[in-house]
């Protein structure tokens, strides 16, 4: 490898020639572990003809790893500071730079544009804090075919993700994550690794997406769950008949997918939220939704 980024005397030398000290509003904290970066570009591409996308570049820690294994590197970054370091200080001509937020883009549209015939889509990115969750559900919700999804988050975050059927951080990212993706945790990672250091410690979390299920109308599938989980205090009956105008029959379908009224969301399991979302369909799609 070039001289690494993910080093403290490199970002920190890389800050002062280009005056881009972290912005705690974009959440901005700096890898300078070179081995930890190394690791989650080793599990997020498996082939250099891979499209790696990859989101918050920052002054290019990961970036630098991604562009080695791979041949074609598109990364979105929103700190307009940026993109004049990563074209800089990493400078292939197979790395992109797109100066947009994430957030605001049709990541079906991206994909289109920059995906080979047959070519397996992945993204990488240390991402955020403050939107890991929005980021991911964006992605998780994309029409267009990703094959797998590597990323740095908060450990916290990453126990929800990794949470089974009664587990206190099962929620509804963790059944919608379950239904797209098979999950696996690459590693744990001290909050010692990060320039600034944050209050918290990480983990990397891998999603491959494997196609098991294929529902009707997804985005409604994702609709009911959230809307199940929208209070987790209450029944799971008081939080889905918000979808209904009739109360009676929100009860009628719950008993129809075999579900107690007085469980809580968290008691469900994937395949108990797939069983709900099949008997009502039709309920949902006629406007009573």
């Amino acid at each position: 490898m070039d001289r690494p980024i993910a080093t403290i005397k490199r970002t920190k030398e890389i800050q002062e020639k280009y005056n881009v000290f972290t912005k705690k509003s974009y959440g901005q904290n700096f890898i300078i572990e070179p081995r930890v970066v190394e690791k989650i570009a080793d599990a997020a591409i498996k082939s250099k003809d891979e499209l790696v996308f990859e989101i918050g570049p920052g002054i290019g820690a990961l970036t630098q790893c991604l562009t080695m294994k791979s041949d074609q590197v598109i990364a979105f970054e929103i700190d307009d500071r940026l993109p004049e370091v990563l074209e800089n200080e990493i400078g292939y001509d197979h790395l992109k730079i797109v100066l947009k937020d994430i957030l605001k883009v049709d990541i079906n549209e991206e994909i289109k544009k920059y995906r080979k015939p047959d070519q397996k889509v992945v993204f990488a990115s240390n991402l955020p804090y403050y939107i890991t969750t929005p980021i991911l559900f964006k992605l998780f919700e994309a029409t267009e075919p990703i094959e797998r999804i590597t990323v740095m988050m908060q450990k916290e975050v990453a126990d929800r993700f990794l949470a089974s059927q009664n587990d206190k951080e099962y929620n509804a990212l963790s059944v919608i994550t379950q239904y797209r993706c098979d999950i696996k945790k690459v590693m744990d990672v001290s909050r010692h690794v990060f320039w600034p250091s944050p209050n918290v410690d990480s983990a990397v979390v891998q999603f491959t997406f494997h196609h098991k299920y294929n529902l009707k109308d997804e985005e409604l599938f994702f609709k009911m769950v959230k809307a199940c989980f929208v209070q987790r205090r209450k029944t799971i009956y008081n939080n889905f008949q918000t979808l209904f105008k009739d109360k009676e029959e929100a009860l009628q379908l719950l008993e129809k997918a075999q579900l107690k009224s007085s469980i809580r969301a968290q008691q469900c399991t994937l395949e108990d939220f797939i069983r709900l979302y099949e008997v009502s369909y039709e309920s949902l799609c006629t406007g009573k939704s």
